[in-house]
């Protein structure tokens, strides 16, 4: 009698069917408690800030760092929005107001780098749901100190204005992943640190070194606050250059604003650069470099003698002096210290339209400056075509175009170095995330403007301006200073609005040698007083006396012998 047949592949089988079975059932309908204790644990990967690349001034001071700061989300599965009242006053009311209700997913940002003090209170709550993870945030040390120059970033780090939107390729740090796990419990922990150290090394960052003189910024952000509020002005700037090389020692400009609080930065006015950004008609500023072009087109001579009376006629129009009465006949140089209207203008009518308005281009007029900072204007320089009538005489008193104070500054340095006009730079050197050298300035010399005999002649005039002339408010006993003032109106759709003007004043100093140029605009002053000699003359004057006091003139000459001083030729 056979036996039956039985296999053991059959039982085999049957086995690996039931345990796959259980398993897809697992998968596809797991347990309820299962499930809720497996959504209460899971890794997370959150980008955060990293280092960001330093910014510093000529003597190696920090001007923008990244420092450690806490942020902290929320897990909606163990956040209970009954309690995001205790966050009241802590955290902005519409924050609050955002995670009081019910929320999705499993991560939500509820307030990122904030100040420690915050920190401390939001931990002291001991929210449950609530966590926190470290970020670097980008600091400002000095708070509103160089802030239009230096700019801004946005909560990510990455640069929105100045010098930090600029050079931001090269001070940009790509944000690292941080894993973080959390256990059934809700204890989250950070399993990218070791010891509280990152695994992986910080990525590299390159900086940025300015041409700023932290020293000089601070006094003339100083003294141009002062100033401005002393005369209700609307607006200010200043600027001090170096006019050997074209370095830019400090710029401010007013109002201004601390990038270091977001809620700064809500009002364009207090973000404009007025020293790059403000575009204005000059005035009396701009007569030293008609005067010095209609000396080198021989238009006018030295020793030549102009009478000026108080009001001419001038093709189908008329130009009036400042002031209640002319001048009489008066020589050259006196024209300009005494800044007689009249005067320059019959100079303005001896030089063809278009050899002025290719002079005035060769002088960087109408055109970019070239300085390293977004949002620089051009200015507007009109073509020579449109200069009918009177018109050259209103650009010889400095109407009928608008300059940026920059433009202004770097015309003034060609006075003072001898008739060389270099590029404005505010960047001295760039290093990128490897170390290597993208950008390195010492002085660009865009072209010869003048003549070393007119520029000379030139400086003597401006030195009267300040001995006998509309800037004796500038004059410092034992500095022999260098300087025109300026007073122009302000024109608004065609027409030139009363009451409202532009006070400046520029100059240089020690005029045997110069080695400073100082522009001070204050804008739309409201006291009573508009003119450049009486509202931005006394605070040139103030800037000149507190930079004495920390010893700029000797410190330069020291920086002088140990390094020299090299420039190129632009191309």
């Amino acid at each position: 009698m056979k036996r039956p047949f039985f296999s053991p592949w059959f039982l085999i089988f049957i086995l690996f069917g039931i345990v796959i079975w259980r398993l897809v059932a697992l998968q596809l309908f797991p347990d309820a408690r299962v499930e809720s204790q497996s959504r209460r644990q899971y890794w997370s990967r959150i980008p955060v800030s990293t280092n960001r690349g330093l910014i510093y001034d000529r003597n190696g001071n920090a001007l923008a760092v990244s420092v450690p700061s806490s942020s902290f989300f929320i897990d909606p599965a163990f956040w209970d929005p009954k309690e995001a009242h205790r966050l009241n006053g802590i955290l902005p009311g519409n924050t609050v107001q955002n995670i009081s209700k019910q929320l999705s997913g499993r991560f939500v940002w509820v307030v990122r780098k904030v100040d420690e003090d915050t920190a401390g209170k939001i931990r002291a709550l001991g929210l449950e749901g609530l966590f926190e993870v470290e970020e670097k945030k980008r600091l400002y040390p000095g708070g509103s100190l160089l802030a239009h120059v230096l700019g801004f970033c946005d909560i990510d780090d990455r640069g929105l204005a100045g010098v930090e939107l600029m050079w931001d390729r090269e001070l940009f740090s790509p944000p690292s992943v941080r894993v973080l796990a959390k256990e059934s419990s809700g204890r989250m922990f950070d399993v990218t640190r070791v010891d509280n150290e990152p695994v992986e090394p910080a990525a590299k960052v390159g900086s940025v070194t300015l041409t700023i003189d932290s020293r000089i910024q601070f006094i003339i952000e100083k003294r141009l606050e002062e100033g401005v509020r002393a005369h209700g002005a609307r607006w200010g700037s200043v600027i001090c250059m170096d006019p050997r090389t074209g370095a830019v020692l400090s710029m401010a400009s007013w109002p201004t604003f601390d990038p270091n609080v977001r809620a700064a930065l809500k009002d364009p006015a207090n973000l404009m650069n007025n020293s790059i950004g403000r575009t204005y008609e000059p005035g009396s500023t701009f007569k030293p470099i008609v005067l010095g072009i209609s000396l080198e087109r021989g238009a006018v001579r030295p020793n030549e003698s102009f009478n000026c009376p108080y009001r001419i006629k001038i093709a189908d129009g008329h130009v009036t002096e400042a002031g209640n009465s002319g001048f009489g006949v008066l020589p050259l140089s006196d024209i300009l210290a005494k800044s007689s209207n009249t005067g320059m203008a019959q100079i303005g009518m001896r030089v063809r339209a278009y050899d002025m308005y290719h002079s005035l281009r060769e002088w960087g007029f109408g055109k970019s400056t070239g300085i390293e900072l977004p949002g620089a204007e051009d200015g507007l320089l009109s073509s020579p075509e449109q200069w009918r009538g009177v018109t050259p005489s209103n650009i010889a008193i400095g109407q009928g175009l608008a300059t940026t104070p920059i433009h202004l500054a770097a015309a003034i340095a060609a006075i003072a170095n001898g008739g060389h006009l270099f590029r404005p730079y505010i960047v001295s050197q760039v290093l990128d995330s490897s170390g290597n050298l993208v950008y390195n300035e010492s002085g660009e010399l865009v072209r010869d403007v003048l003549s070393p005999q007119v520029a000379a002649w030139l400086k003597k005039a401006m030195i009267d301006t300040v001995l006998k002339g509309t800037g004796q408010a500038a004059a410092v006993p034992g500095v022999s200073i260098a300087a025109k003032t300026g007073t122009a109106q302000i024109a608004e759709k065609g027409k030139y609005i009363k009451g409202k003007w532009v006070a400046s004043f520029t100059g240089f100093w020690p005029s045997e040698d110069p080695r400073y140029v100082l522009f001070v605009a204050i804008g739309e002053p409201a006291k009573g007083k508009y003119y450049g000699g009486e509202v931005a003359a006394p605070i040139f004057r103030s800037i000149l006396e507190d930079m004495m006091q920390i010893g700029c003139t000797r410190l330069v000459e020291e920086e002088e012998r140990c390094r020299g001083v090299a420039f190129r030729t632009a191309g």
